[in-house]
C-alpha cells in the first residue's frame, strides 16, 4: 500500500523530567491492521492518546489521511482505551444513544445503528438494563459498539480482548478483521502475540519510548530468520559436520542451526546419513520471539 492514513512524525512527549516518547516514527498503511506494540511503559498509550487527541506531542508532526490533523477529525476516529468507562446507572441504550450523538450522529442514525450492531451481536436483550447489571465483557461489547458506531476512518483499539471469555473473544476478532475488509484502517495495541499473528499485517515496536521495529509482519519475520531447522528423524543421535549446530534434542525432534554458508539441503543430506527423515522444517520465528528479541536488544 502506497497510501497511509497516519504518519507520525518526529514525535515528542515529556512530562517533566521523564520522556515518555523520543522522536517516535510511524507509518500506517490505509486499511492495515497496525499493531503497535511495546512492554509496559514503554509510550504506546502516550501516542494513542496523541493520536486522539487528548493530549498534543511536545513536538513532531501527525499527518492524517494525507493532511496535518486537526480537530475535526476527531469525528474519523474511534477510540477504545484500555481503561473504560461507562456510566453506571445509566441504562445501556440511554448511554449508547448519548455516546453516539456526542461523535455527531443525529437521534434517527443513531438508533438505526445501535440497534444494527445490538442485534449483530446479540445484545438487544440488555438495551434497557443499567450498566451496573452488566458482567465486564457485556459491557466491553457495549464500549466496542459506540467506538465504531460512527464509521470512522482509523481505529484504535487498546487490549481489546480484555475482560473476554474465548468466545466472546472470537467474536470481536471476528468483527475486526470484518471492519478492516470493509476499509477502515485499524491500530490494534495488545500484549497477546497469538492475537497480533492472526489478524494483523504490519507492525511497530516502541521500546523505552522509541521505535525499535517497523513494518511488514512478513517482511519482519523473514529479517529474523536465522537459519534453525526442525529436524525430526529416527536416530538416538545425530552425528553432524562443524556447519552445524544441535541447539536442542527431544528424543527423536532435533533443533539445528546451520552456520556461514550451510543450506538447508546440506543439512538434508547429512541427516539423513542418521536416519529415516520423519520431518523438516524452517522454525520461522513467532512474534513473541521477535519481541523479546528486539526488546533485549539482541
Amino acid at each position: 500500500m502506497s497510501q497511509h492514513i497516519l504518519i507520525a512524525h518526529d514525535i515528542l512527549k515529556q512530562y517533566g523530567n521523564y520522556t515518555a516518547l523520543n522522536h517516535v516514527n510511524i507509518e500506517i498503511p490505509e486499511g492495515s491492521i497496525f499493531g503497535l506494540l511495546g512492554p509496559n511503559g514503554a509510550g504506546k498509550t502516550t501516542l494513542m492518546r496523541i493520536i486522539n487527541q487528548i493530549t498534543s506531542p511536545d513536538s513532531g508532526t501527525l499527518i492524517f489521511n494525507g493532511n496535518p490533523l486537526k480537530r475535526e477529525d476527531i469525528t474519523k476516529i474511534g477510540y477504545l482505551p484500555e481503561e473504560r468507562g461507562l456510566y453506571k446507572k445509566m441504562k445501556v441504550g440511554e448511554q449508547a444513544l448519548y455516546l453516539a450523538k456526542l461523535k455527531g450522529m443525529n437521534h434517527n442514525e443513531a438508533i438505526k445503528k445501535l440497534k444494527y450492531w445490538f442485534n449483530r451481536l446479540e445484545i438487544l436483550d440488555w438495551w434497557n438494563k443499567k450498566v451496573e447489571e452488566l458482567s465486564k465483557g457485556m459491557a466491553q461489547k457495549i464500549q466496542f459498539v459506540v467506538t465504531v458506531i460512527h464509521d470512522p476512518k482509523l481505529l484504535i483499539f487498546d487490549e481489546p480482548f480484555s475482560g473476554f471469555d474465548p468466545i466472546n473473544a472470537a467474536i470481536i476478532r471476528k468483527e475486526i478483521l470484518e471492519l478492516s475488509k470493509n476499509g477502515t484502517s485499524i491500530i490494534l495495541s495488545t500484549h497477546r502475540m497469538e492475537s497480533v499473528e492472526e489478524i494483523c499485517n504490519h507492525i511497530a515496536l516502541i521500546n523505552k519510548a522509541e521505535t525499535v521495529l517497523q513494518g511488514p509482519i512478513d517482511e519482519i519475520k523473514n529479517n529474523f530468520r536465522n537459519k534453525t531447522f526442525s529436524v525430526k528423524v529416527q536416530a538416538e543421535k545425530l552425528v553432524l559436520p562443524k556447519d552445524f549446530e544441535i541447539l536442542d534434542q527431544q528424543k527423536y525432534l532435533y533443533q539445528i542451526q546451520l552456520k556461514e554458508n550451510a543450506t538447508p539441503n546440506d543439512l538434508l543430506n547429512e541427516v539423513i546419513k542418521n536416519g529415516q527423515i520423519i520431518s523438516f522444517e524452517e522454525k520461522i520465528p513467532s512474534m513473541e520471539d521477535i519481541f523479546i528479541k528486539a526488546v533485549k536488544g539482541e
